[in-house]
This record gives C-alpha cells, structure tokens and sequence, in this order.
C-alpha cells in the first residue's frame, strides 16, 4: 500500500494485542489505510460496522484486525471440535482464499486457527479441518452449508460475523444461503458484526439492519479511490470493429497486465481465441473452469506468462493481482456498480491505471447510468484506422466439457466433447463388409435373409443377387403374385409380406368420429 494513500493513523495507537502488533510489523504496515482508521474505532469498541469500500483499499485488514482483537480479548474456556469462533463469508473462492492468506499473515503471532472451505476443492480433505477447534472460518456461502448441515461443526458459540462483497452476494444469487447462516448465529446483540461492500444500496442496508446491531457507517467512496489515478477512456465502435480494436489498443499500449472484461463466456471464448491467433499472450477465466486450473492461470498470469487476463464479473470477483495496468471492457456491464468493480482491478490503494470502455450498438445505452453513478463523463475517443488492424484467423482451442458448459452425463460420452462419442461406419460400408449385427439396417437383414439359397439351390455358400425394391414393386401386380402368374418369391416376398401387414392393421384399426378415414371425417379436422 504505498504512502500516498495511507492516512496518519498508526496501528500502535489502538489498544491491540502483542500478537496482533508483531503480526502488522512483521507484514511492514505501520499506518492505517482510510477504512481502516474510520471502522476500527468502531470495530475494537464492539460497534457493529457496515463499510462501503472499495477493494484494495484495505477493508479486508480492516475486519481481519477488528476481528483478532475480538477473540483473543474473550478467549473459550474449553474449545471443542468443531466449535467456530468467526464466520466470514465471501461470494467467491478467489476472494476466500485472498481472505484466508491475509488472515494468515496477520494472524501470523496471534495463535489463532483458520479454516478455510469453498467449492472446486477436495471436500473430505476439507472437512477433515474441523477436526480441531476453529477460531476463524472463512469461505463461501455453499460449502459453508454442505457442513453446517451435516453437523460437522457448530455456530452457536459464534462471537465475529463477517461479510464480505455483500452486494456481490445479491448479484451472484447467494443471498438465501447467506440469511439462511445468519439466522443460525446468536442474536446479533450477542457477536461483532462487520459488513463491507463497493457498494451499499438499499437491500445490502436492509440485509445489514435485519441482521445487525444498530450499525455505524463508513463510507470511502468510489470516485474518491478512483477519480485521480485512474484514466477512463470510452470508445464507440460497430459491434464487428470491437474485436480488431481490442488487439490493436493492446498492440498500441503494450499493458504489462490488462484484464479484459465480457458480459457473457461465449464471448470471452471468441476474444481468447482471437488475442491467442494474432501473437498476444492471453489466459481465460469463467464460471466454468475447473477450481486447479483457475490457480494456475491466475498465477502464470501474476508470474507474467499471460499479457492479457480474460474474464467474466463473477469470475474476477475478489482478485488480487499487482500491477494491472489496464482494464479493458469489452462489453459495457449492464450494472454500473460493476463498472466500478471492474475498474477497481487497477490503480489498487492509490497506483495509477488506465481503464478503457467499448460503448458498442448492444451495449451503449448502458454508458448514460455508468457516467450518472461515477458522476462524471468518460471522455471518448476517436478510433483511428491503426487501431483495427486486420487480423489472423483466430486459434481453435479445444476445451474440455465442465468448460464449454455441458454436463457429463450430456452428448459425447464420459471423458470428453464430440471424440468421446462411438466411432460409426457409413452404413453402405457396412453392408459391403457384412456388417456386425448392430451396424446394418433392418432392411439389410431381411433382404439378405430372403436372398439366402435353399438347400440344393445354387450351391454352398452363394448368394442369389437381390433386384432393387423398386424394381420388385413394378414387377408385382396388386394381388402380390409377380406378372408371370407364379408366387413371389425371394425380395418379392418380403415386399409383399410387409404391404400384407400394413393392409391387416388399417383393416383392425377402430373407425372413430375423429378418425380421418371414417365415412364424412374431413382431414386435419376434429369434429367438436
């Protein structure tokens, strides 16, 4: 966190514990950030505390801090397994598992446990965690339930709650789980409640009196964080320019980490293959993809493997990567909160950045609500011809099925896409080979029945040519006796044994009021 954005307040001078002053020393932080010197006089006071804050301002030390302090001041007599003493949630496991490693080395002389579950993950692996006493608890709101429901650890001697992104919790649909944890801690009059958001509109509010203790607020915000070190640029192109603009704006640039942002996974499929077919080093981030490949290209992309990070909002939530230094949007959000989400990936704790916007024919109707929140407008600029470069074919990458989205129980087998389906043969080629049983056609099998000799007749093993059907049909008058005045006999059998069966049902079938052949039934009519 460098100086500039740092305020006068020291750590030392609230009334912390050794532990937790060794732990910030340690870590190098010395003064406190803006959220932090507003919320912890509350906080260590045991004043509940919603915070709007945006991330890498500092609000996660801010709770983890407040949080400490709390129980290592009202220590358990005798913990047991299982008991959890902090509950914090986050809406995604990127934001969990940032929580969990700075909880660690904030806590680092504390003595304190965390635990630390999301999805994605080994869940017997996970669980095996309670089997000691639990100071902090720290995931996502699904897990969380998957073992409060099977009683793998106990709330009721809960003293910290914590949520974090509560209005990412609403976007993300994860609301229900979240009041549905809250309603299994003691009163709120009983336990330390913090709050933080981007954003606090009116249901993070409601949610925040609802299950809170008459809550202070503390606000930094957006503009504030943002207005003077982050440069905002918007671009008005066709929806078809959008794709050559993006590569030729990171050709021009030469970011040294961007992020760019899609509305939707299909899209961010088509951007990865397009930056990876013309020369530009790009890694792709959604829902979808498995838990250990999305540690891995998060971390090549923080190591400097990959220029260009692609992803979704629910898919960026929570990251923490230094030095991104461009944030493009590809598509406009449809939320202008997310807008302020999105953007907050550079310039994080005072760093300059640069944030460039797309307004395309789908999505600029969104840009009028963006720039009446920020309250400013983007200034826009004009898209020169270098900036659309004419571009290679894009790169064909062959995903696996969790992340093209479709389940494994779906079209193409166990293990794979369309190569996992049953390897088939034209149906002429397997009529040429004699085919196996399950590769002919039913009409095969009965012509080649029919057509097998008689014992005596034409020999062992040879077989009497079959007339096309078309030929034997011609060849047959309607009493199925062939034009010669003797049976049908091979191919013409069957053809006629099959119109002897059709002749059979239309005789059996019931003659109804609604049945088209009746006497006066007119077609596609249905008497009424």
């Amino acid at each position: 966190m460098e100086n500039q954005y740092l305020t006068q307040t020291r750590f030392d001078t609230f009334k912390l514990a050794p532990g937790i002053l060794q732990s910030l020393q340690d870590a190098g932080f010395e003064y406190c950030s803006r959220i932090q010197a507003e919320s912890l006089p509350l906080s260590l006071a045991g004043k509940d505390v919603t915070g709007q804050a945006q991330t890498g301002t500092g609000k996660t030390g801010a709770f983890l801090v407040a949080a400490f302090q709390r129980l290592l001041s009202q220590p358990v007599a005798d913990p047991q397994p299982g008991l959890v003493r902090c509950l914090i949630m986050a809406p995604t496991r990127e934001l969990a598992l940032q929580i969990a490693r700075d909880a660690e080395t904030l806590g680092k002389h504390t003595g304190l446990r965390s635990v630390i579950v999301y999805g994605g993950a080994g869940y017997e692996q996970q669980r095996r965690q309670f089997e000691q006493p639990v100071d902090l608890l720290i995931g996502t709101p699904g897990r969380i339930i998957d073992y409060w429901k099977q009683r793998v650890f106990t709330l009721k001697q809960a003293q910290v709650m914590v949520l974090d992104e509560a209005d990412r919790m609403f976007d993300m649909g994860f609301i229900q789980d979240v009041r549905y944890l809250l309603r299994k801690l003691p009163p709120p009059t009983e336990r330390l409640n913090m709050l933080f958001s981007a954003t606090l509109s009116h249901k993070v509010l409601e949610l925040a009196y609802e299950h809170m203790n008459s809550p202070a607020t503390v606000k930094v915000e957006a503009q504030s964080v943002s207005a003077d070190n982050i440069h905002e640029f918007v671009y008005l192109p066709a929806n078809k320019e959008k794709i050559p603009l993006l590569v030729g704006l990171i050709r021009k640039l030469n970011p040294q980490r961007a992020i760019v942002f899609v509305n939707t996974k299909h899209g961010a499929e088509r951007i990865e293959g397009y930056l990876l077919g013309n020369g530009i080093g790009a890694a792709l981030i959604s829902g979808d993809v498995r838990q250990k490949k999305r540690e891995r290209l998060l971390k090549e992309f923080a190591d400097g493997q990959h220029q260009v990070l692609i992803a979704t909002d629910v898919a960026a939530r929570g990251l923490h990567i230094p030095d991104v230094s461009h944030i493009f949007n590809f598509d406009l959000p449809q939320i202008a909160e997310d807008y302020v989400h999105r953007i907050g990936r550079t310039a994080r704790a005072g760093a300059s950045g640069e944030a460039h916007s797309f307004a395309c024919e789908d999505t600029a109707f969104y840009l009028p609500e963006i720039e009446e929140y920020i309250g400013k407008p983007i200034p826009v600029v004009a898209i020169e011809p270098e900036l659309l470069p004419v571009l290679e074919r894009p790169r064909r990458i062959q995903r696996d099925r969790v992340e093209s989205g479709r389940r494994h129980s779906g079209r193409g087998g166990r293990e794979g896409g369309r190569d996992g389906r049953r390897e088939r043969r034209p149906r002429s080629e397997a009529a040429a080979d004699g085919g196996e049983a399950g590769t002919r056609t039913a009409r095969q099998r009965r012509q080649q029945g029919a057509s097998a000799p008689a014992a005596g007749d034409g020999g062992a093993g040879t077989a009497t040519p079959v007339a096309p059907a078309v030929e034997v049909m011609a060849s047959l008058n309607p009493s199925g006796v062939a034009e010669t005045g003797a049976p049908a006999t091979g191919a013409a059998a069957v053809v006629d044994e099959r119109g002897k069966k059709k002749r059979r049902r239309r005789r059996q079938r019931p003659k109804s009021a609604g049945d088209g052949n009746a006497p006066g039934a007119v077609a596609g009519n249905t008497p009424v």
